[in-house]
């Protein structure tokens, strides 16, 4: 089988300059979520017919297993499959798919590509309360499809039909070549029609057969922000269900954004609001405040996460606390029973077990022994305008509050520096470093006044 994907459309509604099949839908575009749907049923090759924006489009998917067909004129459906034909080999089967369609499922199409076997006409349908706008299924009286028809072209009683084409079918490519030479534009919309396929498709003899998704949402297109904003809400109640039924508990399912991939252990708990992205493991027991932030994040069993605190490219061992409004950058590892407090942000830096920093710090490009204890405005300064450097923190040291350590620099194991102390030099271990100027009171001294 081979897969032709529709992604020429300009999507004016939308309002924006970004090619309407690169909208974001769960923190990925639109047409990447129809692409790994056509990947999962093996397809010997997938066409995308591209047009606005068709190089960006080009730019963000080109692959090898992806030929691109260009649709310079927007006249239609049926015009832009008939672009894609050239890369279509015959003697098998096309299925059909729209970059504006993305939550279709591998397990829809599959069924519907068992349906087409080998020499029918498969098309996926689905009856609506409301069918306003969409191209109606035609039946015979023995309930066999005879055509379609659109919403504009129809008659009044083809208007009460519910059950509506969602523009996904499979068909044999031999056929699908043939009908599309055929097929006029004397239609409301003056365009060609893919639909008009099926009415020749019966006059050829072909069997037209239908299959049903697994849930209607599948077939929502989008074609404007509020139709975006309706899809996303459809995929993230989908991720939510799935989460509950794997034993997630979520604080309110629909206060929740999954934008990547979750794999979660036992007895997992997230509060509203959280958003994760790339690829996040939670194991057993942790905990995730509201309002977190997670990218990309690998967490240990019983760990907590507290509110508004956000993680991108760390790993944290078992029976951490991080948070509140804690930051923890790439390239961290956390040992278990660290403690990163309110204020803290960690950056590319490796903290050993049951070392602490709870209030406002920094600590970038910096490796840190166990039982370390980092006080309040503790500052690693890595930076010195043009490169970084590593600071170097030994086992069991304790370094007192609004202390600088300049790296590159070291501190011994069991030191510890005084509360003020800007440390330029190595800290010998098991020895108290400071570095202040001697306290001094002056007699005398009074506050400058306003000037009147």
């Amino acid at each position: 089988m081979e897969v032709v994907i529709l992604a020429a459309g300009q999507g004016k509604r939308m309002r924006s300059v970004l090619p309407k099949v690169l909208q974001p839908l769960a923190g990925k575009p639109l047409l990447a979520h129809v692409l790994a749907s056509a990947r999962a049923l093996s397809p010997r090759r997938i066409c995308v017919v591209y047009g606005h924006g068709g190089e960006a489009v080009r730019v963000r998917f080109d692959a090898a297993d992806i030929v691109w067909a260009e649709q310079r004129a927007q006249l239609g459906t049926g015009h832009a499959v008939r672009q894609a034909l050239p890369h279509l080999r015959g003697g098998g089967r096309t299925l059909v798919l729209f970059g504006d369609v993305p939550l279709i499922g591998a397990s829809t199409l599959a069924r519907l590509a068992a349906a087409a076997d080998r020499a029918r006409l498969a098309l996926l349908t689905v009856e609506l309360d409301d069918p306003s706008g969409y191209g109606r299924i035609l039946r015979d009286a023995d309930g066999r499809v005879t055509r379609i028809v659109e919403d504009k072209d129809a008659t009044e009683d083809e208007r009460r039909v519910r059950e509506i084409n969602t523009g996904i079918l499979i068909a044999p490519t031999d056929g699908l070549r043939d009908w599309l030479g055929r097929i006029g534009n004397g239609n409301a919309q003056g365009e060609y029609y893919l639909t008009d396929i099926v009415g020749l498709a019966v006059e050829a003899g072909v069997e037209v057969v239908t299959a049903s998704p697994d849930d209607v949402v599948e077939t929502l297109g989008v074609n404007s922000k509020a139709q975006l904003a309706a899809v996303e809400r459809a995929y993230q109640a989908r991720a939510a269900r799935k989460l509950l039924d794997d034993g997630v508990t979520l604080a309110d399912p629909a206060r929740f954004d999954l934008r990547g991939e979750l794999v979660c252990g036992c007895d997992v708990e997230i509060d509203i609001n959280c958003v994760f992205e790339g690829r996040v493991e939670l194991g057993d027991g942790v905990s995730i405040g509201a309002h977190c932030v997670l990218r990309d994040v690998r967490i240990g069993a019983g760990s907590r996460v507290a509110p508004f605190s956000h993680l991108d490219g760390a790993e944290m061992g078992a029976a951490c606390v991080v948070g509140p409004y804690a930051r923890v950058r790439p390239g961290t590892a956390l040992g278990d029973g660290v403690h990163v407090g309110n204020f803290v942000e960690i950056k590319n830096s490796k903290i050993a077990a049951q070392s602490k920093a709870n209030h406002l710090a920094y600590v970038g490009d910096a490796d840190v022994g166990a039982r370390v204890n980092i006080g309040a405005g503790v500052i690693t300064c890595n930076y010195d305008g043009v490169n970084k450097y590593r600071t170097e923190i030994g086992d069991d040291v304790f370094i007192g509050s609004d202390t600088q350590l300049v790296a590159p620099v070291r501190v011994g194991r069991g030191a510890t520096l005084g509360a003020g102390t800007t440390l330029t030099r190595d800290a010998p271990p098991e020895q108290l470093t400071v570095s202040r100027i001697r306290q001094q009171s002056y007699a005398g001294w009074a506050r400058p006044v306003k000037k009147v």
